[in-house]
């Protein structure tokens, strides 16, 4: 993008003094990675593809479905009807939007053994994942690779949001301990599609005074809130724990789970995630399960209808998802029926 362009496109938001065409062309120059592309996602990538950062990489382990359509906005019917993984459907809204910025999808699930390369060349870390299993996890790889990560949630009509900054603040595990989270979802009690608009947004504007080196504006705060009920807090964050051991740097928790054959219940989704092999090849299973199920694929992953009434979901990357029982046993059953172990 010549310059000439770049001041046409971004006039505005050089206009705001804190930014400046010297912000803009940091902005530039800046690599952030989005992880989850559900609700929260896929407004930050709007935001950030908008604003002109040079490389957006953005990883998700789903696919598009109907129940999507009301909060995640970058997806439409048609992406829900050919079930198009939402990376891969947002990398084709955001490269229309923005064909300056350098779009990265990745369609697979953020894990102990993938998280350190997806953070390669990365200069923040924004939180669109919807469990503390994941935000644990990136708040350790971030901590041990001096990364800073912006924290937000969404459920029902409540929020919250926070940016950690290793070295100036203590982690997520400082603020939020596991036994803290209370465990609901947007697939258990609902969200109205603003709380997602505004969670997003604050953690948008909290990653561009990052990206420009506008430390001193940073908010040194987690904030909450609930646009139903009319409330608003801000809660100053914590200074380290004494014992905690990422901020210490002793130990790195989340990094250090195993994740091969790990069996995980994708909660309030009637949905199981299996990893039990290195690949699937779709063709080659597509012609495997045409003789006992209904199929439908696309060049990403195959869907199966089973006879018992669950479907078996494969991607290419050796994941499959098991939807329509909460029970591991019952979706091992079915997995190994069908695909083997």
């Amino acid at each position: 993008m010549t310059t000439e362009e770049r001041s046409s496109r971004y006039s505005r938001q050089m206009l705001f003094k804190p930014i400046g065409p010297e912000g803009q062309r940091a902005l530039a120059e800046r690599s952030v990675l989005i992880v989850g592309m559900g609700a929260l996602g896929t407004v930050l990538a709007n935001h950030m593809v908008r604003a002109g950062v040079g490389t957006v990489r953005f990883v998700d382990r789903d696919y598009v479905e109907a129940s999507n359509l009301q909060r995640q906005m970058l997806y439409d019917e048609e992406d829900a009807a050919m079930s198009m993984p939402k990376a891969v459907a947002a990398e084709r809204k955001l490269a229309r939007i923005n064909s300056g910025v350098k779009l990265e999808a990745v369609v697979a699930d953020t894990t102990a053994a993938n998280v350190e390369q997806l953070l390669d060349g990365i200069d923040i870390v924004l939180d669109g994942t919807d469990n503390f299993s994941t935000r644990y996890l990136l708040n350790d790889a971030c901590f041990k690779r001096g990364v800073p990560f912006v924290y937000g949630g969404a459920v029902a009509s409540r929020g919250m949001s926070a940016v950690f900054v290793p070295g100036k603040t203590g982690c997520l595990r400082c603020l939020i301990q596991p036994s803290d989270s209370a465990g609901e979802t947007c697939d258990t009690i609902g969200v109205i599609s603003p709380i997602v608009d505004i969670v997003a947004s604050y953690q948008a504007a909290e990653a561009l005074k990052v990206l420009v080196g506008a430390h001193g504006a940073r908010r040194g705060s987690l904030v909450t809130l609930d646009i139903w009920n009319n409330h608003y807090y801000e809660l100053k964050l914590p200074p380290s724990r004494p014992d905690c051991p990422v901020c210490n740097g002793s130990r790195y928790p989340a990094l250090e789970t195993a994740y091969e054959d790990e069996i995980v219940s994708l909660c309030g989704r009637e949905t199981i995630q299996i990893r039990g092999r290195a690949s699937f090849d779709l063709t080659e299973w597509r012609a495997k399960l045409e003789a006992v199920a209904r199929v439908q694929s696309n060049p990403f992953l195959l869907r199966a209808e089973l006879p018992e009434g669950e479907r078996l979901v494969l991607f290419p990357d050796g994941r499959a998802l098991v939807q329509g029982t909460e029970d591991p046993v019952r979706a091992k059953t079915l997995y190994a029926r069908y695909i083997g172990l």
